[in-house]
């Protein structure tokens, strides 16, 4: 069983302008993420826009990751986006015979209406029997369509089953983080944080990496920050102040903005997005000097970092 911790980024989808996935793009993103060191790629998530692809453009996009990457770090996938139990089968056994080294399922389909633990372990229960028992699993509290965090019950459950090796936490609350590194002790679960505000104290409370939406932007710097920064505390602390800072830039049209990003360093070609179809440099004002600044901050940092 591979371990899962470290930067893993949430893997951004590219699009052709006529709504066809640009799996050249995704080559070279895939060839940009693992040129920036990062420990995991988590394929097939929301930033993939998952709820915007078909059953068959899910597997192949997992099945061209795991293809690339060649086993050179893990490949982590979900996919998972429906309520409903047979198709919630469907999805996650067809994603887990895709090759990737672990399957994450998504806390809100768990209990889709929100209706608290029985729910939960009632339909948990069902796809823990329905699927290979010999697939690593991880636990996704994905904002969307709601953001369904986990009980202490249901976590700990969880953890002691022995299936669950790694929990994107978007708790985005140091306290909850904290508790759930002490719960999951002596257990294959691992907890990642993906709130940038909270980065650093997370790594040193014991969360096992990040994997938030600005791996998508510098994860070449969060690299640092879990490997290296408990070496240099005080640089740590000030590299934390700018990636926080950089990660308030998500609530301005992220994926797009990301892509167009990405369009400006040559990963893609087209900022097309399915689940995003507004002119965000045009909606939200000064978006453009923020990413030009970003790249900036960047730059300097990586410098910083390398001295």
């Amino acid at each position: 069983m591979k371990q899962i911790e470290g930067i893993v980024p949430v893997m951004l989808t590219p699009f052709t302008d006529d709504n066809q996935i640009d799996y050249p793009g995704l080559g070279r993103l895939i060839d940009w993420y693992l040129h920036q060191g990062v420990d995991a790629l988590f394929a097939v998530c929301q930033s993939s826009e998952m709820q915007f692809l078909s059953l068959q453009e899910r597997v192949e996009l997992a099945q061209f990751v795991v293809k690339k990457v060649a086993g050179r770090v893990p490949v982590i996938a979900s996919g998972h986006i429906s309520d409903a139990i047979d198709l919630q089968i469907e999805e996650l056994t067809a994603m887990a015979n895709s090759g990737i080294d672990a399957l994450v399922l998504v806390t809100n389909h768990l209990d889709a209406k929100n209706e608290g633990s029985e729910v939960f372990f009632n339909t948990l229960n069902q796809l823990l029997n329905a699927l290979p028992s010999s697939m690593p699993l991880g636990l996704y509290e994905c904002p969307a369509p709601y953001r369904r965090l986990l009980s202490d019950e249901e976590f700990s459950f969880c953890a002691n089953s022995g299936r669950f090796v790694v929990l994107k936490d978007v708790s985005c609350d140091l306290p909850t983080v904290v508790k759930r590194v002490r719960l999951a002790e002596g257990t294959p679960l691992n907890i990642i944080n993906a709130n940038a505000a909270i980065a650093w104290p997370a790594i040193q409370a014991g969360s096992k990496g990040f994997s938030g939406v600005f791996t998508n932007f510098h994860p070449e710097l969060y690299h640092w920050l879990y490997h290296h920064g408990a070496e240099q505390p005080e640089l740590a602390n000030e590299l934390s102040l700018f990636l926080s800072l950089g990660a308030v830039t998500e609530t301005l049209g992220y994926p797009k903005n990301a892509k167009i990003y990405h369009q400006r360093l040559g990963t893609f070609n087209s900022e097309f997005c399915r689940v995003n179809k507004d002119n965000v440099l045009e909606k939200f004002w000064g978006l453009g000097v923020l990413l030009d600044q970003i790249h900036q901050g960047t730059a300097l940092w990586q410098k910083k970092i390398a001295g």
